[in-house]
């Protein structure tokens, strides 16, 4: 979606795994993201788009979650700030509260007061409710989960709907383009 909005001049997409290789691309690969924190920021992008996530199934612990899900997107975000990268987005989820009891939503809210106090001229957390689009992966839980909002879905509060992955990437590129000043949210009934 970035590579065809024209307001993009290059990509830089730092993974664990290569992209396929497409014009205005830049894909630094590494097996630990971390790694390429430094390398991603020297090419001085005009903003930093984050969505790093996983689930602690995956990740296979509490502290392997929250590594992926709050301390990389704050070393991307101090790096870019400190590089004098002034717009950053971060895809959290509904619900973030750092005074949460459930841990997922608590390490959602803590990346989130985490990111604020970082300082960026422009900041867009986007919050989507159950994420809608192919996974390589199957995850039992939220395959059943999203079952369950389908059917429920004419009854459903609009918050609660399905945001498509589509409508997530959308609503944060066009974020970081406009690099509105302060700090913003885009909230789950917003990305339909």
């Amino acid at each position: 979606m970035a590579l065809a909005n024209a307001a993009m001049s290059e990509v830089i997409a730092p993974a664990r795994t290569p992209l396929p290789a497409r014009d205005r691309l830049l894909n630094p690969v590494a097996e630990r993201l971390e790694e390429l924190v430094q390398s991603s920021i020297s090419h001085q992008p005009d903003a930093v788009l984050c969505a790093l996530g996983t689930t602690q199934a995956k990740a296979g612990s509490k502290e392997a979650f929250r590594y992926v899900d709050h301390e990389l997107p704050i070393a991307f975000g101090k790096a870019a700030f400190d590089a004098g990268i002034k717009t950053y987005a971060l895809v959290s989820a509904m619900g973030a509260s750092a005074t949460s009891v459930n841990f997922y939503t608590r390490t959602k809210g803590e990346v989130e007061r985490d990111i604020q106090k970082i300082g960026f001229q422009s900041l867009t957390i986007c919050r989507p409710s159950l994420i809608g689009g192919d996974r390589k992966e199957t995850r039992r839980a939220e395959r059943a989960a999203l079952a369950l909002v389908r059917l429920l879905a004419p009854v459903l509060p609009n918050k609660f709907h399905l945001n498509p992955a589509e409508a997530i990437a959308a609503a944060t590129l066009d974020a970081v383009i406009a690099a509105k000043p302060g700090n913003h949210f885009i909230y789950a009934e917003q990305m339909h």
